[in-house]
């Protein structure tokens, strides 16, 4: 006996007729400019782990056993290092005093400064601020857009501008100096230095980002996207509402350098309120008790 065939579903009157073979579509996509979102998050989860078991702690360590002064003529030294990417930068950006700032930082730092230690550049009386600069801004500058953001094991949240950019910033003082600079162990040497000396300087911002935000991987990406495009601008002289664009978690922090960017551009002061006019002097007289 042949057995029945089978009956298809009734089909809701309301629907529109069938065309076909359908690809139906869920789920809310990827968010603009992260279309590795799902690789990248899990980049992320797992680089947080091994900073909350491992790095967290060494950084802290380093923090209670070196104390200040040495550690901040560790940290000057690795600015020292990186003024002439600062200067070949501002050059490439036709940023002619700034291209000099980072000359003569470099120079006064690299002599009297005993190789960088000290920051006698920034003090009186020449008062040269330092100013990191670099080829991510460079590319930015002239038009090349960030690209997919990304965020990777030892590096964290970056772009594929800003990849390239940071490589082309470690090519060039081993490039152009040659030994000791281009040798591994100073490679290496520096890049533990450097990686140590950000993660005490982005400590507080960590902290925040656990904390306060209940998506740290996207709250991240959101305010590293945000400052640099604010930077980029900042090159150009546009102005750039960086408040309205920082995620709400973040945004009533000190700003800090996440990844390989310049410091943002410094926020504008509020206006001031016209003093109050004088209000007229009122006679107080002393009270009057009636006697009886």
């Amino acid at each position: 006996m042949a057995e029945p065939a089978p009956t298809k579903p009734a089909q809701d009157p309301a629907a529109p007729p069938a065309t076909g073979d359908e690809i139906v579509v869920t789920g809310q996509g990827t968010p603009p400019g992260d279309p590795a979102a799902a690789i990248n998050e899990v980049s992320f989860e797992a680089v947080q782990a091994v900073d909350k078991a491992v790095v967290g702690p060494i950084a802290e360590g380093y923090v209670m056993a070196t104390p200040k002064p040495l550690r901040q003529g560790v940290h000057n030294a690795l600015n020292n290092l990186s003024e002439p990417i600062n200067l070949a930068n501002s050059l490439l950006q036709f940023k002619i005093g700034r291209a000099f700032r980072a000359l003569g930082r470099f120079g006064i730092n690299s002599t009297i400064g005993v190789a960088g230690l000290f920051n006698f550049a920034e003090r009186k009386p020449f008062g040269l601020g330092y100013e990191r600069n670099g080829f991510a801004n460079t590319l930015g500058y002239y038009g090349i857009g960030a690209g997919p953001y990304m965020y990777l094991p030892l590096i964290g949240a970056t772009s594929t501008r800003d990849l390239v950019g940071r490589l082309l910033d470690l090519s060039l003082v081993p490039a152009m100096a040659g030994a000791p600079f281009s040798s591994p162990v100073y490679a290496t040497g520096t890049g533990i230095a450097r990686s140590l000396d950000d993660r005490v300087e982005i400590d507080g911002f960590l902290r925040r980002l656990r904390s306060d935000c209940s998506n740290p991987y996207a709250a991240e990406r959101e305010y590293y996207l945000a400052i640099r495009e604010a930077e980029i601008a900042a090159l150009h002289g546009r102005e750039f509402d960086l408040e309205s664009r920082l995620p709400a978690c973040l945004a009533d922090g000190p700003l800090v350098r996440v990844g390989q960017a310049v410091p943002p551009p410094a926020a504008k002061p509020e206006a001031k309120e016209p003093p109050a006019a004088p209000q007229p002097e009122v006679d107080q007289k002393p009270p009057v008790t009636q006697t009886m």
